[in-house]
């Protein structure tokens, strides 16, 4: 089992900035993909941005340009730099881990965060 701890959500207001991460740990040999997903109400889940395990990464649109995803492969976390915030940008911030191996043969699972709220102020 894999368990994920994030940390870094809050109010924050218009054009301000945040730092998510997210930590994981238990049992694993590797991690292929990290990413950021958010929901805002009534919506429906969204990829924000997403890093491989070599660093290659892809954001959402809305986000470009305005946040940066990073990992520490050592730490097995992930970050997000969230700047220049809208009240947009306004939702729960879920953590995925995807293609976790507990051992180098073993069946990739994914993981997800239980989310943490981050709320912008016009």
């Amino acid at each position: 089992q894999v368990q994920l701890v994030e940390s870094g959500g809050g109010l924050v207001q218009t054009g301000g900035s945040l730092r998510l991460s997210c930590a994981a740990s238990g049992s694993i040999f590797t991690i292929n993909t990290m990413g950021w997903y958010r929901q805002a109400p009534g919506k429906q889940r969204d990829l924000v941005a997403h890093i491989t395990r070599n660093g290659g990464t892809n954001y959402a649109d809305s986000v470009k340009g305005r946040f940066t995803i990073s990992r520490d492969n050592a730490k097995n976390t992930v970050y997000l730099q969230m700047n220049s915030l809208k009240p947009e940008d306004t939702a729960v911030y879920y953590c995925k881990v995807g293609e976790v191996r507990a051992t180098w043969n073993s069946r990739a699972m994914d993981y997800w965060g239980e989310g943490t709220l981050v709320t912008v102020s016009s």
